[in-house]
């Protein structure tokens, strides 16, 4: 891991919540081990999730605004807004993203136990509710996304035993590179023209 540059995109509004403890130990870990951490705190920076013509600098055509079409221009000609190039600028940075060279690993909590994320299960299976992100986002985007980092039911688990799940975490953490992606049947796999599933 020596010398690697890791991204943290964190999003909670409380400096007090479990999940940024967990920020805060990934940090500490992956720096021991001698990586570059930036973190992109979204709520600190207030940053504007919504995607809107305030993007852009200058508009080719405020009248008829297409969003698509005015930031791939915007992108070309380095129009975009500020905050967006920046956040751009550490994401070509990063070795590894923790939101075709670039990795990516999902960091979250649930509200449930881990089994009832099951096929069968009140919940459905976490495959399948994180797959328009990982594959319909950051698959598309051309990150290769690595089996995501789950804290399961943490409104259940007292708090002295929260930090029996670091250990895990910082496995995870100090061995990414290891790490095989989610639904590799699927995400490795090409798409003929009528974007059906050739068969395997």
């Amino acid at each position: 891991l020596a010398a690697k540059k890791v991204l943290i995109v964190y999003a909670h509004q409380r400096s007090g919540s479990f999940n940024a403890a967990a920020k805060d130990d990934a940090v500490e870990v992956l720096a021991a081990h001698g990586c570059t951490v930036e973190v992109s705190d979204l709520y600190a920076m207030t940053f504007k999730a919504t995607a809107t013509a305030e993007d852009i600098t200058g508009l080719i055509n405020s009248d008829h605004f297409c969003y698509a079409d005015e930031t791939k221009l915007a992108w070309e000609e380095g129009k975009l807004c500020a905050d967006i190039t920046e956040e751009q600028r550490k994401l070509t940075r990063a070795d590894l993203i923790i939101f075709q060279d670039k990795k990516a690993i999902l960091s979250f909590t649930t509200g449930s136990n881990k089994s009832m994320f099951s096929e069968n299960d009140i919940n459905g299976d976490m495959n399948v509710t994180l797959w328009p992100l990982q594959n319909g986002i950051l698959h598309y985007c051309g990150f290769q996304v690595l089996a995501p980092q789950i804290f399961w039911a943490l409104s259940y688990v007292p708090s002295d035993a929260r930090s029996t799940m670091y250990p895990h975490s910082q496995i995870c953490l100090t061995s990414w590179e290891k790490l095989p992606p989610p639904l590799t049947a699927l995400m490795g796999r090409r798409f003929p023209a009528e974007v059906h599933l050739k068969p395997a």
